[in-house]
């Protein structure tokens, strides 16, 4: 009993005591889970902790148990539109991408450390997938907001890039302790049937068990704090159904996430609060876990090997795995390298390193302790300049508003809208209007204010103030919308460099080409001078356009700046852009408009 009662104190205390830690990081923008880390090593056994723990199967299951946790919360924090505007060229990256990483990291893993080729390729597959949950906090804690398309795309990749890796490094364990036959077609043909298994399977899995999931939250009628509890237990056993058969769990719950976050239930608030809190709890028990796992002092052989192969990963494999897969997709070089520059490397590394440990094969310590020392790498040196990275590359778009005081409250599925309270805060666009001229749609229904603890009817509160409770009835689509009403205005950057993202001029999206054309000397074809901007932008920029998307054209840039559903309704323009790389977006622009003139000319002579 008294045993008991000591691991309870040692694992809840250093669970306290991570959060305190994560507070005191935030202010000198230090990677949270790095922090996390460094406190299991100082509670390991070469810190002041002392605790020995070398138990890689109890650190499997965790690992493996927090992982899909945090899939799962990530697949239901990823909106639809987030999949539509990157699903392709995140599923390249996180299939090609996990693939040509391994086999280049690899490569250097062989010239770098005593190791044959097959065992140098299980090297690169352990440390080949990403973990972008770290960089999304770190980038919203310091306030910066990211061009939402390669958001997008390193929010995708992250959550299906893990099957890749577990594929790659459990194959390539196979192979070692097979004693790496010779290859044969029917290898390589019962390699590809397991990989389409894992893949196929994890995806059946993960649409089916989510859409019975949905099902299952709409039809029982549970006590409210059950209802996570079900989506919990419903995702792990999704999970680890999906591992039984060799299946891709990890994707299972990824998908199923994907699929209960995108669908309305009953219980959305309610279930997104506990798993937010949940996901947080997994990631700080697998570092903490991880960190106690590493015994520093025996990472003195393989130290400058494996910081070889960390800075090897950094500058040249992941940036050359990224610039071959976005390729096709017309990523502009700033968003390449971004995307490059992100491929954080977080617990799933660490986790697979524990794979040939409890193998047995040899070397697995020098696998688990490579695998350590990138992630601690990535973490230290990536981690801590995202955010200059993202302005110096000019995709840090101005500050977002702060976030609005709003308490959800769940209607039935059937209702299709959703009841909010939200509070006015000092400087909102609510704050002082009454309530007739808030900018807010005819579909959002004003139900009560309260005011000094009453609640009054609308028509009896004359201008909102500060601190006034507002209940609304809204469309879940437009409650970002509200946010925006009710919340403070964003922080002007400090830095000033909103122009330098958005443009120094802005005009609307009505304005005629021609008119630009006259102005900047733009040497665009005639045949477009009668196009609106937002016409000419929509034709020539790659997919839907998003806030910060650019268009070069010779001295000057064209900068989406504001979008009203589909349309662009406001546009900049950088007269002096950052030197880059030959563009080709006068290219395309000319090249597109000679093969409509090429079309037409068929069509008069048909």
């Amino acid at each position: 009993m008294e045993l008991g009662n000591q691991l309870i104190l040692l694992g809840a205390g250093l669970v306290f005591v991570s959060i305190f830690a994560g507070l005191i990081s935030s202010r000198i923008g230090a990677p949270l889970l790095l922090v996390f880390l460094a406190l299991g090593m100082l509670a390991g056994e070469d810190g002041l902790g002392g605790i020995h723990f070398d138990n890689f199967q109890a650190a499997y299951t965790i690992g493996a148990t927090a992982l899909a946790i945090v899939l799962f919360d990530g697949g239901l924090r990823t909106h639809r539109d987030t999949l539509r505007l990157a699903s392709w060229p995140a599923l390249v990256l996180a299939t090609v991408g996990v693939i040509a990483t391994a086999v280049l990291t690899g490569v250097a893993a062989f010239f770098l450390i005593d190791l044959n080729w097959l065992q140098s390729l299980l090297v690169g597959s352990v440390v080949a997938s990403t973990d972008a949950a770290a960089v999304f906090f770190l980038l919203n804690l310091r306030g910066t907001n990211l061009v939402k398309r390669v958001s997008a795309t390193l929010e995708a990749e992250s959550g299906l890039n893990d099957p890749m890796a577990v594929f790659l490094t459990v194959t390539c364990v196979e192979l070692l302790q097979l004693g790496m036959p010779e290859a044969s077609w029917s290898a390589a043909l019962d390699l590809g049937a397991e990989f389409v298994l894992q893949i196929a399977g994890g995806a059946a899995f993960g649409l089916v068990g989510g859409y019975a999931l949905l099902r299952l939250v709409n039809v029982l009628q549970l006590a409210t704090g059950l209802y996570p509890i079900l989506a919990l237990s419903g995702a792990l056993v999704i999970f680890a159904g999906a591992q039984n058969v060799g299946a891709s769990g990890f994707l299972a719950a990824y998908l199923a996430g994907i699929v209960l976050g995108n669908q309305r239930h009953r219980a959305t608030q309610i279930i997104d609060r506990f798993q937010d809190g949940l996901a947080w709890l997994s990631q700080i028990v697998m570092f903490l876990m991880l960190g106690l796992l590493v015994t520093p002092s025996q990472l003195a052989d393989s130290l400058l090997p494996a910081l070889a192969i960390a800075v090897f990963l950094m500058v040249v494999a992941r940036p050359l795995s990224v610039a071959a897969c976005l390729l096709p997709f017309r990523f502009t070089w700033r968003e390449r390298g971004f995307v490059a520059w992100v491929g954080l490397r977080g617990a799933v590394p660490i986790f697979l390193g524990t794979v040939p440990v409890l193998a047995g094969l040899p070397n697995a310590a020098l696998y688990f302790e490579v695998a350590f020392v990138v992630v601690l790498t990535s973490l230290i040196v990536q981690g801590w300049t995202l955010n200059s990275a993202a302005r110096g590359l000019n995709l840090a778009l101005p500050p977002p508003p702060d976030p609005s005081q709003r308490v959800d409250v769940d209607l039935p599925a059937d209702v299709g809208r959703d009841m909010a309270a939200y509070t006015v805060q000092d400087g909102s666009a609510a704050a002082g209007r009454h309530l007739n001229d808030l900018p807010i749609g005819a579909d959002i229904d004003v139900v009560s204010v309260i005011r000094d603890g009453a609640m009054r009817r609308p028509g009896t509160v004359g201008r909102l103030s500060p601190g006034d409770y507002v209940v609304v009835v809204v469309p879940a689509e437009r409650l970002e919308e509200l946010d925006k009403v009710f919340g403070r205005p964003p922080k002007r950057d400090r830095r000033g460099r909103d122009e330098a993202v958005l443009g120094e001029f802005a005009f609307g999206g009505e304005v005629k080409v021609g008119d630009l054309v006259a102005m900047y000397d733009l040497a665009v074809p005639a045949a477009e001078h009668d196009l609106s901007a937002d016409t000419f932008l929509r034709r020539h920029l790659r997919g839907q356009p998003v806030p910060g998307d650019r268009l070069r054209l010779g001295p000057v840039e064209l900068i989406v700046r504001k979008l009203d559903g589909e349309h662009i309704k406001q546009v900049g323009i950088e007269l002096d852009p950052q030197p880059a790389p030959i563009r080709k977006d006068l290219l395309f622009i000319w090249a597109r408009h000679a093969l409509r003139r090429l079309r037409g000319v068929f069509r008069k002579g048909g």
